[in-house]
């Protein structure tokens, strides 16, 4: 959890100097820090008035991270960060299927998202009602859903998993047939874990992807290797299987950071979306990031203006608002994700 005080310009560009991936975007001096400043203390002050939370996820831009975010971190732990706190008002910094997963585990909070953007090319590429009509089609299999899915796929699903359990969890299941979805890459590479593991399960997936993360190429990778021979090579398991095989450490957004705080190593080529190398920037100075980032526009259409409007006049598309049957059936599906991890 991050605690806020009173920011003054100078406090906050003391955070924030050391940020400088995303060019423009996300290089931070006193005179923009100034700007800032009143927005973050105004929010600061409506959130303690309205008992009021707010989450922000990793990919978010860090004026934002370390200026008036309460939790940091990926969808799944966030959602469950909200489960702890006694605030009956969430504002979710992310996009909209992560607001809707943070109102399945948490029914009787008012969960709100600021973005202007709340889409996402991965978990839009897939509905409820594909996830109905291949259900037909693959009558036999286990329907396992990455959390980046509406509410509505995750009711038609039958596990929903992680970035960070989705290997292990369906390793366990018991059905040797299993249709993943929505993310191809991601499908792409639980084939070839499972086989690595020996597992002879027969695995269909969708043909979804995150726009970010299908960028990187084994290309880009070598480029840089031969520029910093010494760096370490980082990457989501939403990369395609080729960058996989050329990274030092695959991981969700959480285990990425822990693996870079760890390591000796002081240079890192990070494949994921820019918001986690300006986290490694503030949290880690002393580490060095090479290469170039991606940003996601979804992610970054959250910003401190829209966070205070919606404290102050919140609309309708704000608010995160699910049919009472849809929760109730994407929760059973969570939970029997609880109950494998936990198996």
């Amino acid at each position: 959890m991050i605690v806020n005080n009173h920011f003054t310009p100078e406090k906050l560009y003391q955070t924030l100097q050391n940020v400088r991936v995303g060019g423009t975007v996300c290089k931070y001096t006193l005179k923009k820090c100034e700007e800032f400043t009143p927005l973050i203390n105004e929010i600061n002050e409506l959130k303690a008035q309205q008992n009021a939370v707010i989450l922000a996820h990793s990919y978010v831009s860090p004026e934002i991270l370390y200026g008036v975010a309460d939790f940091v971190g990926d969808s799944y732990a966030l959602s469950k960060d909200a489960m702890s706190t006694p605030a009956q008002r969430i504002i979710f910094a992310a996009v909209r299927f992560m607001g809707e997963t943070a109102q399945i585990l948490n029914p009787q909070k008012e969960v709100l998202i600021p973005a202007l953007l709340d889409g996402c090319s991965l978990a839009d590429s897939i509905t409820g009602a594909d996830v109905r009509r291949l259900r037909k089609e693959f009558p036999d299999y286990t329907f396992v859903c990455y959390i980046n899915t509406t509410a509505e796929v995750k009711a038609e699903s039958d596990v929903c998993v992680t970035s960070a359990n989705v290997y292990d969890i369906v390793e366990r299941i018991p059905n040797d047939k299993i249709y993943f979805l929505p993310d191809k890459l991601m499908g792409l590479n639980l084939v070839e874990e499972l086989k690595k593991r020996g597992s002879k399960k027969n695995i269909q997936y969708y043909n979804g992807t995150c726009y970010v993360h299908e960028e990187y190429s084994p290309e880009q990778i070598l480029k840089i290797r031969l520029e910093y021979p010494s760096a370490k090579v980082v990457s989501h398991p939403e990369c395609s299987p080729a960058v996989i095989h050329d990274s030092d450490f695959v991981g969700s957004t959480a285990q990425m950071l822990t693996y870079m705080k760890k390591t000796n190593a002081k240079e890192f080529l990070m494949l994921t979306e820019c918001g986690l190398s300006s986290r490694l920037e503030v949290e880690f100075p002393d580490k060095k990031l090479v290469g170039s980032c991606t940003l996601c526009k979804y992610m970054k259409s959250n910003s401190l203006e829209d966070i205070l409007r919606v404290f102050k006049n919140p609309t309708d598309r704000d608010r995160v608002v699910l049919d009472p049957t849809i929760r109730d059936r994407a929760y059973k599906t969570i939970e029997a994700m609880f109950r494998y991890v936990e198996g």
